[in-house]
C-alpha cells in the first residue's frame, strides 16, 4: 500500500498546480494551463465546481461521473439536494475502492470539489487525495506540483474579504513560485485557466469562466481595486452557454487546457 501511495503521489506531483481561494463574492479557481484543448476546472452543478490535477483521462472520467450523479439526484429529488459534501463522498468511495484494489493501479489524481453558499461562511471546499480521504479546507488550498510550498504561501497571505482581483493576484503569485519558494517567472493570461463560483450572479448557475480580455484586465488591475471594479471586469465572462464569446473566438481558446497526459 505504501508503494501504491508513493506511485500515485509522484504522478500527481508531475502535474501543474491548481489553487482555489475564497474571496468576498465567491470562490476562484486558478490553474496553470497553457493548453488549448482540455480543462482542469469545470462546472458540475448549479453551485458546484470541480478542479483536478494528475492523469487527464482519469480525472475526466471522475468529472463525467460526478455530472451524471448530480443530474440524476437533482432530477429524482430536488436541485437543493445536490451538494458538494454528497459529491465528495461519492468521489471518496470511488477513489478509495480503486486505491485498495489489487486488480488495478491507483488513480494518479487529486481533486477539489467546491460549493459556493449564500454567504462566505456557507462556502464548502473539499480536497480529495488519491486514496479517497476527504479534507475539509477553508480559505485557500493548492493541489499538484509543489503544492506544499504553494499552500504555505497562500496560508500566510490569504485573508477573508479579498476582492476577486486581489485573490487572483495572490493565486498567480503562488503559482509562479518554484519548489524552493522562489518566484522567478511571470505567468500571463495565456498560461492560466481561471473560473469562479460567483454568489452574486442572479442565475441559478453560479459558475463562469474568466476569459481572455476580462482575465487580462484583472491581471493588470491594481491589487487595491475595489470589489465592484473586480466584479465588473468579469461580469461578461463566459460560462457554458454564454453567447458573447462568439464575438471573439480567441477568448474561448484562452481557457483551454494542456494536452499532456500528466496535467
Amino acid at each position: 500500500m505504501a508503494d501504491r501511495a508513493e506511485y500515485a503521489r509522484k504522478g500527481i506531483a508531475r502535474g501543474r498546480s491548481v489553487v482555489v481561494l475564497q474571496y468576498a463574492d465567491g470562490i476562484v479557481f486558478v490553474a496553470e494551463n497553457p493548453s488549448r484543448a482540455l480543462h482542469k476546472v469545470s462546472e458540475i452543478y448549479d453551485r458546484i465546481a470541480f478542479a483536478a490535477v494528475g492523469k487527464y483521462n482519469e480525472f475526466e472520467n471522475l468529472r463525467i461521473g460526478g455530472v451524471r450523479y448530480a443530474d440524476l439526484r437533482g432530477f429524482t429529488y430536488d436541485r437543493e439536494d445536490v451538494t458538494a459534501r454528497g459529491l465528495a463522498n461519492v468521489y471518496a468511495q470511488t477513489l478509495g475502492t480503486i486505491f485498495s484494489s489489487v486488480g488495478e493501479k491507483p488513480y494518479e489524481v487529486e481533486l477539489i470539489v467546491a460549493e459556493v453558499g449564500a454567504a462566505p461562511e456557507d462556502d464548502q471546499i473539499y480536497r480529495l487525495p488519491h486514496d479517497g480521504s476527504i479534507v475539509d479546507e477553508h480559505g485557500a488550498v493548492a493541489v499538484g506540483g509543489n503544492s506544499d510550498q504553494i499552500g504555505s504561501y497562500l496560508d500566510q497571505r490569504h485573508r477573508d474579504g479579498m476582492t476577486l482581483a486581489e485573490a487572483l493576484a495572490l493565486a498567480v503569485e503562488s503559482l509562479a513560485r518554484d519548489s524552493n519558494g522562489n518566484s522567478d517567472r511571470q505567468l500571463t493570461a495565456e498560461q492560466l485557466e481561471v473560473a469562479v463560483l460567483d454568489r452574486t450572479r442572479p442565475q441559478q448557475r453560479k459558475f463562469k469562466r474568466v476569459l481572455g480580455r476580462q482575465l487580462a484586465r484583472l491581471l493588470e488591475s491594481d491589487a487595491d481595486a475595489p470589489a465592484s471594479k473586480a466584479k465588473g471586469d468579469t461580469e461578461n465572462a463566459d460560462d457554458a452557454d454564454d453567447t458573447d464569446v462568439l464575438d471573439d473566438m480567441d477568448d474561448v481558446l484562452d481557457t483551454t487546457d494542456d494536452g499532456d497526459e500528466d496535467e
